[in-house]
């Protein structure tokens, strides 16, 4: 019985804290938290407070728009002494110059219609988003040609980057169930928080979908939450190739 009540007490514990601004020390409130290990997410308070399930040595990470996102290994004084002061610290961005290149019309559309560039990508849908459709590109543009570059393909992207490991795998399924980690990869363009959940590398990523058959326009201008859901799917199908 005393095992069983450690072993409880010890699987319950929590870090709570309050998350500030580094310049003014204002709490900072909608701050994601996610515990990477568990995965699974909270958000922060209007007083910047947020109470997520931990322990020892799992690793926190606190993301927020216009701040630089951090990780904090959990500690024994960071379970103990409760709210503890986080604080983030805002970006600096540096806006480059942006040149604007107008197509030269000449007002004739049998001339114009041959200067302006026309797109050859298809289009396509992933379920459960509310988009309508992105564009699938040109190099690989139905599904047949996925399957035969799947099935001639001896070195296997997918098998080599995923088949080795089962705890990234694990960990798909459970951000996709989790509303609140959906909910922060819904407003996220830069792939940092999936390199840190799937401890997969962004450029490894990016080579999933090209193997995939993703255009690049989607690689460069989906949402996170979007990446994700591909890069689901795109092993769905590796799966259901293998088994055949």
């Amino acid at each position: 019985m005393f095992l069983i009540l450690c072993f409880n007490n010890f699987s319950q514990e929590k870090v709570i804290g309050i998350i500030e601004n580094d310049a003014n020390s204002k709490p900072i409130a909608n701050v994601h938290i996610i515990n990477l290990n568990k995965v699974v997410g909270v958000i922060s308070n209007n007083e910047g407070l947020f109470e997520i399930e931990a322990e020892l040595n799992d690793t926190l990470y606190f993301s927020y728009l216009g701040f630089k996102s951090i990780k904090l290994r959990v500690t024994n004084d960071l379970i103990k002494f409760k709210n503890s002061k986080i604080r983030l610290t805002e970006l600096a961005y540096a806006l480059e110059e942006v040149i604007v290149s107008p197509y030269r019309l000449t007002g004739y559309l049998e001339i114009d219609a041959k200067n302006v560039p026309i797109s050859k990508s298809y289009r396509y849908s992933i379920p459960g988003l509310p988009s309508k459709g992105y564009e699938g590109g040109s190099k690989n543009p139905g599904a047949i040609s996925k399957v035969f570059g799947a099935i001639f393909n001896p070195l296997d992207f997918l098998y080599n980057l995923f088949g080795k490991k089962n705890n990234q795998l694990k960990k798909l399924k459970l951000i996709k169930d989790d509303l609140r980690i959906k909910e922060l990869l819904s407003v996220k363009f830069d792939r940092e928080t999936l390199v840190e959940l799937l401890q997969v590398d962004k450029i490894d990523i990016n080579e999933i979908l090209r193997n995939c058959s993703y255009s690049e326009n989607f690689i460069l201008s989906a949402n996170d939450l979007q990446i994700l859901e591909a890069v689901s799917q795109c092993y769905e199908e590796y799966k259901l190739l293998n088994r055949k």
